[in-house]
């Protein structure tokens, strides 16, 4: 830093200092100025508010969105265009339906509107994967590159200029001791910031018309995301009204049990869990070894299971957010992977989620 550099941040943080503890008062901006940068205040902590809110309203889940970013990153890195997508519940569920009504049979009543109920949902979930991909590209980018440029030239403008009227208040007020001609130049640039801020600002609020052209896009695309799933839910109440109609005008089938066999006391020969008389005494003992090889040679053969990786809990563990994992100190937790740097994922008591890593001690490493 230059010998005039190192002087003017001096006089930066003289005049800083002066007024948060000797109550020197400093210049003071017109309030035209001051509601332009009240206004643009507001419009930029909306902007970034309504960015994230938006990306929680499509995908709700706090633990994907952290894991699908990390996924992201790490995709960008190794140069893969395709990143996955996020997990639609009504895919999960489709899955699960579809999966069930298959093993019981498409042929019964149950399976056939499990499988039908399933396939439809994974229409839906299509339906909202369309939805987050119209979203992003009408709606969230273009108030992402709002946020990381004009928002961020607001700060930097402003920022410059409270560095300037520092160093003109400090040079003010001591005149005599500083040349004139050195406290004009600062009061031009002084005057020069808050003109590129009030510039700044003002083109920022003067382009309301494309971040309503944008919330009308957001809006399009929420309308027809539902237009689509009301189609296909109604497709899939046709299905379900007509399977329902079938049940009830088919004849009901009794039940009829089975003769039961009698068993024969006489019969003597040996059965797959049948009586025999021969099994009333035990066998006889012999201390020949090769009785039990068979046995023996089984028993040596049966390898023991690597241990599942594992982790000790060291602390308490209360979730915040949904998909995360609680857990108590003592607590041994399986490890299914490690999301991050900082974050796990495991199982515990028959439940899964995500955990901190460093509120526990691994015991057996992941090796996958």
């Amino acid at each position: 830093m230059s010998v005039a550099g190192f002087k003017k941040q001096f006089y930066k943080a003289s005049q800083l200092m002066s007024e948060k503890v000797g109550g020197a008062e400093g210049t003071k901006l017109d309030e035209d100025f001051r509601d332009l940068e009240r206004r643009a205040d507001i419009t930029s902590k909306a902007v970034v508010e309504v960015i994230n809110k938006t990306s929680e309203y499509l995908q709700p889940n706090p633990a994907t969105r952290a894991k699908l970013s990390m996924l992201t990153t790490v995709s960008k890195m190794r140069g893969q265009l395709n990143s996955p997508g996020y997990p639609q519940p009504e895919g999960l569920l489709g899955e699960c339906m579809t999966k069930y009504g298959r093993d019981m049979g498409e042929d019964t009543n149950f399976g056939g509107a499990l499988v039908d109920i399933g396939e439809s949902m994974k229409r839906m979930a299509e339906v909202k994967d369309s939805l987050d991909i119209d979203v992003k590209q009408n709606f969230i980018d273009p108030l992402q590159a709002v946020a990381e440029k004009d928002i961020k030239d607001i700060q930097h403008h402003l920022k410059k200029l409270e560095g300037r009227r520092l160093d003109y208040d400090y040079k003010k007020k001591r005149q005599g001791k500083i040349q004139d001609e050195e406290i004009r130049q600062s009061l031009e640039k002084f005057h020069e910031s808050k003109e590129m801020a009030e510039s700044s600002m003002h083109n920022l609020l003067e382009t309301d018309v494309e971040q309503v052209s944008q919330l009308s896009s957001f809006v399009e695309s929420l309308l027809q995301y539902h237009k689509q799933a009301s189609q296909v839910l109604e497709e899939l109440s046709d299905k379900l009204r007509e399977r329902v109609n079938d049940a009830q005008n088919r004849p009901r089938r009794e039940y009829v049990p089975k003769p039961r066999p009698e068993f024969d006391y006489g019969d003597l020969e040996p059965s797959n869990g049948g009586y025999s008389p021969a099994a009333i005494n035990p066998p006889a003992y012999s201390p020949d070894p090769e009785q039990y090889h068979g046995t023996s040679f089984q028993r040596n053969s049966v390898r023991s299971k690597p241990p599942e990786p594992c982790c000790k809990a060291l602390y308490d563990f209360e979730p915040e957010n949904e998909g995360e994992l609680g857990f108590h100190e003592g607590d041994i937790i399986t490890l299914v992977s490690q999301i991050d740097e900082n974050w796990f994922e495991g199982t515990l008591h028959g439940k899964s989620g995500y955990f901190p890593n460093n509120y526990v001690e691994v015991v057996v490493p992941i090796t996958h």
